[in-house]
């Protein structure tokens, strides 16, 4: 067998000295507190049911989409799709991506141009800061939730060399946040930074993974609980969270939705999903307008709120971040201790997984509790209770 580069042994030297190697882990029988399938919906039977169903009344007995959606595989599945999600969603256009990597890679690296600045908060998702990077926009990271920060930010990187006022030639500017962190749980200020944007005429950008089917009418996320989905350029909603299944969607206008079409290579040179995908995607979302969507939901949130009412003990609120989302983080410095807590947890039976640096800055590692609809009052307690005596 040929060698393997010395560069990459050292590498993985490095992630195993600092005891961060990454490695697939097996299925278990645990409770679940580690996935993101928040719902239930990714075992959910009427789902899946519904999605046999749609494929047997379009006759559509194919097991993958044969090509790109520019080429082969723009199947009548994804007109009916995307047709749903503007309804669901209330805009204008919606675009499908195979994933909510694809879309954040395919709209950061073509939509910000070379004269253009992106300000993105500084917990942002790799995806993103992949597709800056991608891209040749000049970006600037802004501290977390610090709207201040993000004005200075703006000011300083809109100046001219000689510091004399605002540049003319500077391009289009584009603020990107998350509307609930995958890693802290937290949110935004959503009405200041739209009022910010709105006077300034900048671009905000939104990431709503982790809101979608949590939170707003229908589970539709926080900008619409919030009234305020018409105020922003782009949302990414993504599928494979609390919805159950796979795929991603950029919403936005008509005309961004053209733009995409032509300039994202991330949608451009793939293969499309599979019918099947496409109909799971909308089952999931008929679910999540039905009477059973609107329960489960309930349930959600009532898990959230007897949660937070167990972390006000005093032994556990100074390490939990504060989060009103179905991710609630507790932070234990150290690899080597956040791993040893969550082998523990694992021995009693509750999949609580550790998040390590450099996944999350060094002295910032910990354990992410991420609360289900199926997860009882008694579980929340037992694990909760469990953790205070070890920690």
């Amino acid at each position: 067998m040929e060698q393997f580069p010395e560069k990459l042994l050292v590498k993985l030297s490095e992630r195993k000295d600092n005891n961060a190697l990454r490695s697939l882990p097996d299925s278990n029988p645990l409770v679940d507190f580690a996935s993101n399938d928040y719902l239930g919906l990714a075992k959910n039977e009427d789902v899946f049911q519904h999605s046999l169903k749609m494929l047997k009344e379009y006759d559509f007995i194919r097991n993958g989409a044969s090509g790109s959606r520019l080429l082969s595989g723009n199947h009548i599945l994804y007109t009916e799709l995307e047709k749903k999600l503007c309804d669901f969603y209330e805009v204008e256009a919606a675009l499908v991506f195979n994933s909510g990597y694809d879309a954040n890679i395919g709209f950061f690296s073509s939509v910000p141009q070379r004269s253009d600045i992106v300000f993105y908060d500084e917990f942002i998702h790799a995806s993103i800061r992949d597709g800056i990077r991608l891209g040749n926009a000049k970006s600037y990271k802004f501290k977390h939730n610090d709207l201040g920060d993000l004005i200075k930010k703006c000011e300083d990187g809109y100046t001219t060399p000689s510091g004399q006022g605002l540049s003319q030639n500077a391009g289009e500017v584009y603020i990107v946040t998350e509307s609930v962190f995958s890693m802290d749980g937290d949110s935004p200020d959503l009405k200041k930074l739209i009022t910010f944007c709105n006077a300034n005429n900048y671009h905000l950008v939104v990431d709503e993974a982790h809101a979608i089917g949590v939170y707003g009418k229908k589970g539709a996320g926080l900008l619409q609980e919030t009234e305020l989905q018409e105020q922003v350029f782009a949302r990414i909603v993504t599928f494979g969270k609390a919805l159950g299944c796979h795929g991603a969607a950029i919403l936005g206008s008509e005309k961004l939705k053209s733009y995409l079409v032509n300039y994202a290579r991330s949608f451009i040179y793939t293969t499309g999903l599979s019918p099947h995908s496409v109909a799971t995607i909308i089952a999931a979302h008929h679910y999540l307008g039905s009477t059973e969507g609107t329960e489960v939901r309930k349930k959600l949130n009532e898990n959230i709120e007897f949660l937070n009412q167990k972390l006000k003990n005093p032994n556990l609120k100074l390490k939990f971040i504060a989060s009103n989302s179905a991710i609630h983080c507790c932070k234990i410095k150290g690899n080597d201790k956040v791993k040893r807590v969550s082998k523990s947890l694992q021995e009693k039976g509750f999949d609580v997984k550790p998040i390590l640096s450099p996944t999350v800055p060094k002295g910032e590692e910990r354990l992410r509790f991420c609360l289900h609809a199926f997860n009882s009052e008694r579980q929340l307690k037992e694990v909760m209770n469990l953790l205070q005596s070890i920690i």
